[in-house]
């Protein structure tokens, strides 16, 4: 597994390792030696990515570009020179694939956006999708907001709402594409053990930033009163503030058809599991 040490990939690890896989953790940071490191294993999934949270400066959106489309590409040529290559290539992705908007709603069929996260998700698919050249099957996962404990967006918000201090960013009308991480872990599953194709990773209902805000801010019993203006957020974020402020409604239109039960389809169930 690439990018094993991050919150998705240490959940996901532990689920693989409780049913009996052997989870093999690998750096991409040395595509070659990765590749190496790879052969032999059944399936590989690629979670790395540098953190797009934050002010994306002219140096972050060139480690973000980097991270999820020239290490992916340098390790599949290295992967070529393996005699024992992995069969399955699962990679993640996001629903930034689609842009940004408030007013579409999207699904694994819908066409991508052409904002900077857009692009960066359309070619690190098309670098993903180069496994199938190698006889591998491949699977594409994309991700909207991870609700988990231990991380995530969630361990960021919730010392701010149990303080009585959170509230809706910006107008509060923006979509929230949101996943709990159990059901993100399941989807995982999905596309390892024979799913090819692309999956959305959302709750089949999305909501808005005024309803997430609702929903935990009961979940902690607390008020939620604070708007956060949306001046404020691009002074801090810059560009990056669009994730923040515009959003987009994912629908997983091809994870129900493949099957996939929803453990938390509503958030308010997700909250009062996590909180």
């Amino acid at each position: 597994m690439l990018g094993a040490s991050g919150f998705v990939g240490r959940a996901l690890a532990t689920a693989l390792a409780q049913r009996g896989d052997e989870v093999r953790s690998i750096s991409l940071r040395d595509p070659a030696r990765a590749a190496e490191a790879a052969g032999g294993c059944d399936v590989v999934v690629n979670l790395a990515g540098a953190p797009v949270a934050g002010r994306w400066t002219a140096e972050r959106k060139r480690e973000i570009a980097r991270s999820r489309i020239d290490l992916p590409r340098a390790f599949l040529s290295a992967l070529e020179r393996v005699e024992q290559r992995p069969t399955v290539y699962v990679s993640a992705s996001a629903v930034g694939y689609y842009g940004m908007s408030r007013t579409a709603t999207f699904t694994e069929s819908s066409p991508p956006g052409d904002d900077f996260l857009a692009r960066v998700c359309t070619a690190w698919e098309a670098e993903a999708a180069r496994a199938s050249s190698l006889g591998m099957r491949v699977a594409i996962v994309r991700t909207g907001l991870v609700l988990g404990r231990g991380g995530g967006a969630l361990a960021k918000l919730l010392p701010l709402f149990r303080s009585g201090l959170g509230g809706p960013v910006a107008s509060g009308e923006q979509w929230y594409s949101w996943i709990h991480l159990d059901d993100h872990i399941g989807i995982y599953r999905l596309a390892i053990d024979g799913y090819a194709g692309t999956l959305n990773a959302t709750a089949p209902a999305p909501v808005t930033n005024r309803e997430f805000t609702r929903a935990l801010a009961a979940a902690v019993h607390r008020p939620a009163f604070f708007p956060v203006p949306e001046f404020a957020l691009k002074l801090v974020f810059g560009e990056g503030a669009s994730i923040l402020t515009e959003g987009q409604r994912v629908l997983p239109t091809a994870t129900l058809a493949a099957g996939y039960a929803f453990r938390y389809p509503e958030i308010r169930a997700a909250f009062a599991s996590l909180v």
